[in-house]
């Protein structure tokens, strides 16, 4: 069969499913406020959390970076593209986390599939949430190790889970969120880790939306919930709160040197870009400089949830800067998504099957810098959607 029949009989299919995407086109820094589709709207989709992506001494650090090192790293880390600012990011990241080394991927998603693959294979088990992310998925995929999934945040059920894989002469990974990207809420780790250590298991956790925002210092999930030290893999992103690009992994200095040996992710890419990673490295030093906002992040998803609920619209369970309101239905909810886009308003829907079936929802996202009168003009704005809906 030809390419473009498979093409035009796939497409056909999701576009009678109402699942057919397309990419908006976006203007401007990524900022509070920005041109979509032609459109000036507050942004309220993206994951530039402290507004730290177009910060001036970002920037300025990236071009730094341009100039001494070029714009690309010209190879793999293990040829010829293991620079000097490589190896400075990682002691910082560490350094931030507390472990003794780190080491950068060029996304979380590779970051996944590499570890998960490097850690477990044929014969041995990841244990994993529901509602894990799709690059926890693909990994155990790729892992070619078993997979028992357990519902979401069900400690009882992840300890028996747990309990029948444990003492098998094989190893085990429990691969877990810390903040959930669709909902919002945050693992209860305090009662998962002590259970995977209890039962023999590795823990990898994928802090990607708490990195740099969330507990002591925006340490992440770990620190908030006190497990830090039991934590074997904390994977979190550059480009996220941290305004940048890439992902990394820290822990031990021997988990380092297995994934520098093992990790495919890693070994057969190039090394991510030095603009990218003096911008990184910079960001990190703006948000530990500046923890008003962190503050002022958590302030603004507070006073959304809080508005919203005053409305009788439920965020639940969102705890997070990741703030859902659920619709139900695919096409409603777009249809709310464009109508707010046409308010002045970017909250992006998320459809089946990027969630479950019957839980299409706005997926919110404030930043550190948006203003309290720019959260309460949006919150009306679902509102008076979400009752014209009805």
């Amino acid at each position: 069969m030809h390419i473009e029949d498979i093409a035009s009989e796939t497409l056909e299919a999701l576009r009678a499913r109402g699942t057919y995407r397309r990419m908006r086109v976006i203007d401007g820094p990524q900022a509070p406020r920005m041109q979509v589709d032609g459109r000036e709207v507050l942004l309220f989709a993206g994951s530039n959390y402290l507004d730290l992506a177009h910060h001036p001494e970002v920037v300025e650090a990236a071009e730094r970076a341009a100039h001494s090192y070029g714009c690309a790293a010209g190879g793999s880390r293990l040829i010829n593209g293991n620079l000097t600012i490589h190896e400075a990011l990682e002691e910082d990241l560490a350094k931030f986390f507390g472990t003794e080394a780190s080491l950068t991927f060029s996304t979380g998603y590779m970051a996944n599939v590499g570890v998960i693959a490097a850690l477990v294979g044929s014969g041995d088990v990841v244990v994993s949430d529901a509602l894990s992310h799709a690059s926890i998925i693909d990994g155990c995929r790729l892992s070619r190790a078993e997979t028992r999934v357990f519902p979401h945040g069900d400690v009882g059920a992840l300890e028996e889970t747990l309990r029948e894989v444990a003492g098998r002469d094989r190893r085990v990974l429990l691969a877990i969120d810390g903040v959930y990207s669709m909902d919002g809420d945050i693992a209860p780790l305090a009662e998962m880790v002590p259970l995977a250590k209890r039962w023999g298991a590795m823990v990898l956790l994928d802090d990607a939306h708490g990195t740099g925002l969330i507990g002591p210092g925006g340490r992440g999930t770990a620190a908030l919930c006190g497990v830090s030290d039991d934590i074997d893999i904390q994977l979190g992103t550059l480009g996220k709160s941290l305004g940048s690009f890439g992902a990394f992994v820290a822990g031990s200095h021997t988990l380092r040197d297995l994934l520098v040996n093992t990790a495919r992710s890693f070994i057969f890419t190039c090394a991510l870009a030095p603009p990218q990673v003096a911008a990184a490295s910079a960001a990190l030093r703006v948000a530990e400089r500046e923890p008003w906002r962190r503050e002022a992040l958590a302030g603004n998803a507070r006073g959304l949830r809080q508005g919203l609920e005053e409305h009788g619209i439920s965020t639940a369970p969102s705890t997070t800067q990741i703030v859902p309101v659920t619709i139900g239905e695919n096409e409603p909810t777009m249809a709310i998504c464009e109508r707010l886009l046409e308010r002045g308003f970017y909250a992006q829907g998320i459809r089946y099957p990027s969630v479950p079936a019957g839980t299409a929802r706005l997926r919110v996202t404030p930043m550190a810098t948006h203003s309290k009168l720019e959260i309460r003009a949006l919150v009306d704005a679902i509102a008076a959607e979400v009752a014209a809906q009805k």
